[in-house]
């Protein structure tokens, strides 16, 4: 390192003396950050969950936004020109292969409207309950969505989650 860089600071007019890196390649160079130094490496900031491959990836890990993206789903899947090709973009499988070699076919997209205007509180011991209108600022709406499949004996109703977990050729994703 080297040890020189004299200058005046116009807040106490004093001399003194700083100690720089000036890239010696016998000595590490320094992070963090402060006079002369390299900067602190940034990582990049992201809303979307990463590539990773099949090998890394977690389980357990579930789809960064994917209440945004099942959202969005909701408000354009009726608007599409082809429903199929929506279907297609948005990772829905139209079949898929079981563990048990059995199969599920995607037989209907099912989107409900739902108002809560009420509500039940349990009463102590949980053999009856209290009812309540709810007043009109309480009053709640939503979207259910669900994709169902026939497994060859009865319908099975997955969710958005449960479906984009495989793709389109039935694997597991």
């Amino acid at each position: 390192m080297h040890r020189h860089h004299h200058h005046n600071h116009p807040h106490h007019g004093q001399h003194h003396q700083h100690d720089h890196d000036h890239g010696d390649h016998h000595e590490p160079p320094h992070a963090g950050t402060g006079h002369n130094h390299a900067p602190s490496p940034r990582t990049a900031v992201q809303w979307q969950t990463p590539h990773w491959s099949h090998a890394e990836q977690n389980p357990a890990a579930a789809e960064s936004d994917l209440d945004k993206v099942e959202a969005a789903f909701v408000e354009s899947f009726f608007a599409a020109s082809d429903q199929a090709s929506f279907l297609r973009l948005a990772r829905i499988p139209f079949q898929i292969g079981l563990a048990d070699g059995g199969r599920l076919q995607l037989l209907r997209v099912e989107i409900d409207a739902l108002t809560d205007v009420g509500s039940l509180t349990p009463h102590l011991g949980g053999e009856s309950f209290r009812y309540d209108t709810l007043p009109g600022e309480l009053i709640s709406q939503r979207r259910r969505l669900r994709f169902v499949y026939f497994d060859g004996k009865g319908l099975r109703a997955l969710t958005f989650a449960d479906a984009r977990n495989f793709d389109n050729s039935g694997a597991r994703v």
